[in-house]
């Protein structure tokens, strides 16, 4: 097994963030793990999963000297959860969806319509695929900075399509990190950075409205009243082409709601079998013809939401896109020209074509193949979804995406993949694979996505192959840490029981461990965990981050309630069991308060708690999105202060985590939980087994104090 470059950068602490292991291909092919096998099916609220009994080969992982963790050894004895993977792409990266649209990577949920591509007679096609699973995780990114600007935040591992074919972002010349990766210069595949969207707001709906009525109007003006006016003496505006689209109709009733004018969209009469619906918009009784004219009207000085605005009408009444050519015709002059100025001035390559003999009908075409049409389409936002599709296109170089730089931040940071049909996806316009990341899987020729969520890892033999090892005359007795990669009493673990045969057999070595959980199934153990503790050194712990049950119904709803690890802490001092307590996240606004706090740690106390260790919020790219997303739905008064305290990155600010780490220390203090006699050292601290520092600090602290977490 190998550890990911796992130092972190910054003072404040994320012990279980740089939990991310991966596995590293051995002689045997598969990770040192053999002869998988079915299991039980193991009940769980987000449905059912299944256990894939495999036979390990090594069982005691080694972490590299360089990771930013208080422990050298690691047993793992399941694969299978959400802190297990090797991931890729920062949550901010948008991903171009099946319609056309792009939406953030963070964002993307299993069931989308996403493009890939596929292999067509030699050469790559776009082609939509379906979205079959998605994860996070925290690992050391990098950023990729491309010829035309774009630039791409990912992990070490991640591969993109390149002309040389699938290349790594990082690698070695080499040893065991040989691989081909990229370098300066070489050029990725894929179609370029994705434009803006338009904001939506009133001068883009006026545009719009201008573009769609204008464009789509018979002859004689925009908007007419057709073949009668309604008994009710709302107006009528007939669109011949445009609204025979849904999308657009509803786009235009909407357009006109936003301005005030109430409008429905309706179909006044059948259409012949062979030709399409026509659809109508009706307004509202008394809106006159001056206030439509008055919406409609050409500016005098457009704005660029306007121009976006109303391009994307007139495409929608008057444009097409067949193979791979995406036009804007109309025998009105007025629109042309206006079509023509709009798309200089977002500096789109077009030509206009003189007016056809029959028609008499204009053509504004845009050049530049398949990068300028997303760029088009992606800036003007057209509602008609048939026109925006790139099926079948071919996926061609561009010397736009060569890379002009790779960094490598040094930092550990949220980022996110998926799984696919096709096996990639077009992230900020180039084509990226789906991670291998959950490799321990594909190993056994499981797939990474659904696989991984629904077939969990055992292994079975963990606790003889433990005893194997331990008795190794190469075997120095370091400390093992568990609970470090996955939880090691999870769901599959009331049915196994690997933890007692792990921990006798570390027991009858007289090794010293640890065990990090939120579950209460360690009660299980607890005769086994005091056997233990009697002849080596027993490290346990739990985290809360506060009492407040509405908080965690909705910021940990899977976990247990907060009373009942505390429960844990109680139940585990009563047997003399030191058990310590991580106080996190602890969230500004939420959890924060002089009495929030002083409540925490005096429960904390009272369950006799060893120490306690408090950690703040931070919020790295992509973690930062889904938080504030759900800081507004849920708390929306709190979003200006989020923004202010993590406006300069992930940490909030010195002074604010000085003062929330001293309100801490001080309901430590008078709570028992530091020594006032001794330099505020934590009660119950004993060395490390290993003569190294404590695991994790308060992030926040003056004068060198320190809360430990676990030794």
């Amino acid at each position: 097994m190998r550890w990911e470059s796992l130092r972190d950068q910054h003072d404040e602490p994320a012990l279980f963030e740089r939990a991310d292991v991966a596995p590293e291909p051995s002689g045997t092919g598969r990770a040192g793990l053999a002869d998988p096998g079915p299991g039980p099916v193991l009940g769980g609220d987000g449905g059912d999963a299944v256990a894939v009994e495999i036979r390990a080969r090594s069982i005691i992982n080694r972490v590299p000297g360089e990771a930013a963790v208080p422990f050298r050894w690691t047993v793992n004895p399941y694969r299978g959860c959400s802190h297990a993977c090797v991931y890729c792409l920062s949550g901010d990266t948008p991903i171009l969806m099946a319609d056309g649209r792009t939406r953030p990577l963070a964002e993307i949920r299993v069931g989308d319509r996403i493009y890939g591509t596929r292999r067509a007679g030699g050469r790559r096609r776009y082609t939509p695929t379906t979205v079959q699973a998605h994860w996070t995780t925290v690992k050391r990114a990098y950023r990729i900075t491309l010829a035309d600007g774009t630039v791409l935040v990912a992990s070490g591992d991640h591969r993109f399509l390149t002309g040389r074919g699938w290349t790594y972002v990082a690698g070695g010349a080499s040893g065991h990190r040989r691989r081909p990766h990229l370098t300066e210069g070489t050029g990725l595949l894929g179609t370029g950075r994705y434009a803006d969207p338009p904001e939506g707001a009133g001068a883009y709906r006026r545009g719009y409205l201008c573009g769609i009525l204008r464009g789509d109007a018979p002859p004689g003006g925009f908007g007419h009243p057709g073949t009668g006016r309604p008994a009710d003496g709302a107006r009528v505006f007939r669109l011949r082409r445009a609204l025979a689209d849904g999308e657009a109709a509803d786009r235009a009733a909407g357009c006109l709601a936003g301005l005030g004018v109430s409008a429905v969209r309706f179909d006044p009469a059948a259409a012949p079998e062979n030709r399409r619906a026509i659809t109508a918009i009706r307004t509202a009784q008394g809106t006159s013809s001056e206030r439509m004219s008055e919406i409609v009207e050409w500016p005098v000085a457009p704005c660029d939401e306007w121009r976006k605005g109303f391009l994307a009408g007139a495409f929608d009444a008057e444009g097409d896109c067949s193979e791979g050519v995406l036009r804007i015709s109309s025998a009105d002059s007025e629109i042309i020209a206006a079509v023509g100025l709009s798309m200089k001035h977002f500096g789109f390559e077009h030509t206009v074509e003189e007016p056809a003999a029959v028609s008499g009908a204009q053509v504004v075409r845009l050049t530049g193949g398949l990068r300028e049409r997303l760029r088009f389409l992606q800036t003007t936002d057209p509602a008609i979804t048939r026109k925006r599709g790139i099926d079948d296109a071919a996926l061609e170089s561009d010397p736009r995406l060569d890379v002009v730089s790779i960094e490598d931040t040094g930092e550990l940071r949220t980022l996110y993949d998926i799984t696919t049909g096709t096996g990639d996806f077009l992230a900020n316009g180039v084509v990226s694979h789906n991670c291998f990341a959950r490799r321990t899987h594909e190993y056994l020729d499981l797939d990474s996505g659904h696989d991984f969520d629904s077939k969990i890892m055992v292994k079975v033999n963990a606790g003889e192959l433990l005893r194997r090892e331990l008795a190794n005359p190469r075997w120095a007795g370091e400390p093992i840490a568990m609970g470090t990669n996955t939880d090691p009493y999870q769901r599959a673990e009331g049915r196994y029981r690997l933890m007692p045969q792990i921990i006798a057999a570390l027991r009858d070595f007289a090794n010293p461990f640890s065990v990090l959980t939120k579950g209460r199934l360690i009660l299980r153990d607890l005769d086994l965990l005091e056997q233990a503790a009697r002849v080596t050194d027993v490290g346990l712990a739990v985290s809360v981050g506060s009492l407040d049950e509405d908080v965690w119904r909705t910021v940990e709803p899977g976990t247990p309630r907060p009373a009942s690890r505390l429960d844990v802490v109680r139940r585990c001092a009563d047997r003399g069991l030191s058990c310590s307590v991580l106080m996190a996240p602890i969230l500004p606004g939420l959890t924060d308060s002089a009495e929030q706090i002083e409540a925490t740690v005096a429960a904390i106390a009272e369950s006799g708690a060893a120490n306690v260790t408090p950690i703040l919020l931070h919020l790295r790219p992509g973690a930062r999105e889904w938080y504030m997303r759900w800081l507004a739905r849920e708390y929306p008064h709190l979003v200006p202060r989020y923004r202010e305290l993590y406006r300069r990155g992930a940490y909030a600010p010195k002074p604010y985590r000085d003062l929330v780490g001293a309100r801490v220390r001080d309901a430590a203090r008078r709570h028992g939980l530091l020594r006032p006699d001794s330099g505020d050292t934590p009660r119950h601290r004993p060395a490390p087994a290993d003569g190294s520092a404590s695991a994790v600090s308060d992030g926040g602290r003056a004068g060198g104090e320190q809360l430990t977490l676990l030794q």
